[in-house]
């Protein structure tokens, strides 16, 4: 997927300026496709050059006018035949998992310390998803056009949930081993540890 398809997909919901495709980056796609409001603001001007969006540029009493884009036919042919393809599995790239790959040659309290700043952000990232979810969803139900939303809000729900529990045994793990226990053996599967001598 490429920034344009994921900006083409943001206008199917409303016109809206650069800020406030930005702003729903940040508070929904975002949470799938990062891009920073510079990336956003240059793929604008490409997806108009290519005839997928036009801005309509609205006049503004003691502000500066501003453009508001919306899709064209084109661009919602280009949408459809994005959305025909097959999608990729996301690769995972974590220097953190690599890093536990070599546990027995790293230190262990850096890596601690690692893992409770991804707790607290998994932790921070599935309440803003709840937050999100009963706010928009509080029945649980959605319309047609936004079962995606919330189908990706769940996922997302879910994701966060499972890393958060993950982290808290991996922290649960590694301050066994920090304890001086390097013989015990560590049930990850449920957290529990087996004495292993």
């Amino acid at each position: 997927m490429a920034l344009g398809d994921a900006i083409l997909a943001c206008l199917t919901e409303r016109p809206m300026t650069g800020y406030e495709l930005a702003k729903t980056f940040d508070a929904s796609i975002g949470f799938f496709w990062k891009a920073n409001h510079q990336q956003i603001y240059r793929e604008l001007t490409r997806l108009r050059d290519r005839g997928h969006i036009e801005g309509r540029e609205v006049v503004q009493s003691g502000k500066p006018n501003k453009l508001v884009y919306t899709l064209t036919p084109a661009g919602r042919a280009a949408l459809r035949h994005w959305a025909a393809r097959p999608s990729v599995p996301a690769s995972i790239k974590d220097d953190l998992l690599v890093r536990l790959y070599a546990l027995d040659s790293v230190d262990i309290e850096p890596l601690r310390t690692d893992l409770m700043a991804r707790l607290e952000h998994h932790r921070d990232r599935f309440a803003r998803y709840e937050r999100l979810l009963n706010k928009r969803f509080p029945d649980g139900t959605a319309s047609p056009a936004d079962l995606g939303k919330l189908l990706g809000l769940r996922i997302g729900l879910a994701y966060e949930r499972t890393v958060a529990e993950w982290c808290e045994q991996a922290i649960e793990a590694l301050s066994a081993l920090a304890s001086g226990k390097r013989s015990n053996v560590v049930s990850i599967a449920d957290g529990k540890r087996e004495n292993n001598g």
